[in-house]
C-alpha cells in the first residue's frame, strides 16, 4: 500500500481520496476507520463535559440505565442511549457484543473461544471483555473470522 501525504493551507477540511483496483473488505475497513476518527462524544467525567473520539473508545457499556464509554484513560458518561450510539457508531466499525455492550472492532487485539459459545475479546489496554453467544457469530461475521474461533 501506497500513502502520500499533501499538505494544503487552502484546504477547509481534510480530503482523503484512496485508490484502488477494486472496492474490498479491506478498503471498507480503511474507511470505517477513517470515519470513526472523525465523529466525537460527548460525554461528562468528574463533572466536566468532555468531548472524545470514538476512535478513542474501547467499548460502550450500559449500567444501571447510564451509559458509559471507556477508553484507555478514562471513563466517560454518556447521554445518549445505547441504541441511540449503536445507530450513530455504526458505521464507525461499533458493533453490539452484548444487550449491554458495544465494542470498537478496531481496538480488539484478540478473540478466542468461550465457555457457552460465547468469545472472549481481549481489547487494546489488555481488558477482557465477553462477546455473547447471540452476537459471536455476527462479529466473526464483520472481522471475516473462520468458524475454527
Amino acid at each position: 500500500m501506497k500513502i502520500d501525504i499533501e499538505e494544503n493551507a487552502s484546504l477547509r477540511e481534510t480530503e482523503v481520496l484512496i485508490r484502488c483496483q477494486r472496492k474490498d473488505e479491506h478498503i471498507a475497513s480503511i474507511v470505517m476507520s477513517l470515519q470513526m476518527h472523525d465523529l466525537r462524544l460527548a460525554g461528562t467525567r468528574d463533572g466536566e463535559a468532555v468531548l472524545v473520539s470514538a476512535g478513542a473508545v474501547l467499548y460502550i457499556e450500559c449500567i444501571d440505565g447510564r451509559t458509559f464509554a471507556y477508553t484507555q484513560e478514562a471513563v466517560l458518561e454518556l447521554r445518549l442511549r445505547l441504541h441511540e450510539l449503536e445507530d450513530r457508531l455504526g458505521n464507525a466499525s461499533f458493533v453490539r457484543i452484548a444487550k449491554n455492550c458495544l465494542v470498537n472492532l478496531c481496538r480488539i487485539r484478540s478473540l478466542r473461544p468461550y465457555v457457552g459459545a460465547r468469545l472472549l475479546a481481549m481489547m487494546d489496554n489488555g481488558e477482557e471483555i465477553v462477546v455473547s453467544r447471540r452476537y459471536a457469530k455476527q462479529v466473526k461475521d464483520v472481522l471475516g473470522i473462520e468458524k475454527g474461533v
